[in-house]
């Protein structure tokens, strides 16, 4: 007689069963959070932005479950900058008198701590690459997160401090240069940190923090030399709503070609044998420069739709082939491109690496050279 044998299949565990006690904690505190912000500062919002405030709930909660390291991030961001607009009692002044805000948390200060934070995270990288030390690696990792924490807070104070100046001057902080490379830096190092976690090596923080220190070093200049982290009113142009995403979105995608360029840096030494038992295999550095331009592709184009609306509604067309729009077509076709070699032709190796970086050079002028020596419509981010 046949003994039939039953057998039994683990059933796949549904998504939300997978979540912990903790994982629905941190979701409370973020709708919580998110009711307090409406309750004490929704007097200073309009509709789209109580929308964005609304949407950051459920995306920074699944951002949270999805990568554990968000939720001490978003916590102490959050209790560093509540703590620091509690010192204000109302006053800029405050920021001068106080010693918790002159040295540590008000926007400029906080934002120094970033600039230090980040230096010094390269200086440990690369010591921990070049003595082969796992130590020196894991402090510049630390310190990197700590240049990450001190940029928000100093980015969330500066928030708030725009809406002391003047409630018709309050403005979410990515209208100007300045802003704006404090934005790209915070936005390369969080991806390269998730990578980091992700394929567990930490042998790529030299390569890729040499550009958030060059962007350090610009900012810090530009700093000194126009004045400009002083809070400026919004020139006509960006008083829209439509700047609290697209900006976003673009410096996503900025930062991610950033981090791939870079990334592709890694690869070319690897593959001429320098460095080459001391990065990751090149399957690897393969795999997450291409993760990465996916994911600032993505967001590029969303930003590029987001500002043909924006254009539509400031000025009454979608597209004026002004300088920066047209080099923003050439930073997306690139781009487009090498992505279609990539999943179509089956683009890999060292030509993938070269353009690569070719495209963070096309993407830098895109971003500044435009500024720099073009003029048109956007001309408000002149250097």
């Amino acid at each position: 007689m046949d003994v039939v044998q039953k057998q039994t299949y683990a059933q796949p565990v549904g998504y939300f069963r997978r979540l912990t006690a903790i994982d629905w904690l941190y979701a409370a505190a973020w709708l919580i959070g998110a009711v307090y912000a409406l309750r004490r500062f929704g007097h200073h919002m309009d509709v789209y932005e109580e929308a964005i405030l609304l949407l950051a709930v459920p995306t920074f909660t699944w951002l949270g479950w999805h990568w554990k390291s968000v939720r001490w991030l978003t916590a102490l961001m959050a209790v560093l900058s509540l703590f620091a607009i509690s010192l204000y009692d109302g006053t800029l002044v405050a920021a001068e008198q106080r010693f918790f805000l002159k040295y540590l948390f008000s926007s400029q200060s906080a934002i120094l701590w970033m600039s230090m934070l980040f230096i010094l995270s390269t200086v440990f990288y690369w010591g921990g690459l070049i003595a082969r030390s796992p130590t020196g690696a894991s402090i510049g990792s630390r310190l990197c997160w700590a240049a990450v924490l001190m940029g928000f807070v100093g980015m969330l104070v500066r928030w708030y401090e725009s809406y002391l100046i003047g409630p018709d001057i309050g403005h979410i902080p990515v209208s100007n240069l300045y802003e704006v490379f404090i934005l790209f830096c915070l936005v390369t190092a969080l991806f390269y940190l998730y990578y980091e976690q992700e394929y567990a090596t930490r042998q790529l923080g030299p390569f890729v923090l040499l550009v958030i220190a060059a962007a350090v070093a610009f900012l810090l200049w530009y700093m000194v030399s126009r004045d400009a982290g002083e809070i400026q009113p919004l020139v006509p142009a960006l008083q829209s709503w439509w700047m609290k995403i697209h900006v976003p979105a673009n410096f996503i995608g900025y930062g991610t070609f950033a981090l791939a360029a870079m990334v592709a840096i890694a690869y070319l030494l690897k593959a001429k044998g320098i460095f080459v038992d001391r990065l990751p295999a090149l399957e690897v550095l393969d795999d997450i420069m291409y993760k990465a331009i996916a994911v600032g592709f993505a967001f590029f184009t969303i930003a590029t739709i987001l500002g043909a609306l924006w254009a539509a509604e400031a000025w009454g067309g979608y597209w004026s082939w002004d300088p920066k729009e047209t080099w923003a077509l050439i930073v997306w076709l690139n781009y487009a491109a090498w992505l279609h070699m990539r999943l179509i032709k089956g683009l890999r190796g060292q030509v993938a690496a070269w353009w690569a970086i070719v495209g963070l050079l096309v993407t830098t002028f895109a971003f500044l050279g435009v500024n720099m020596f073009l003029s048109g419509l956007h001309s408000y981010g002149e250097l």
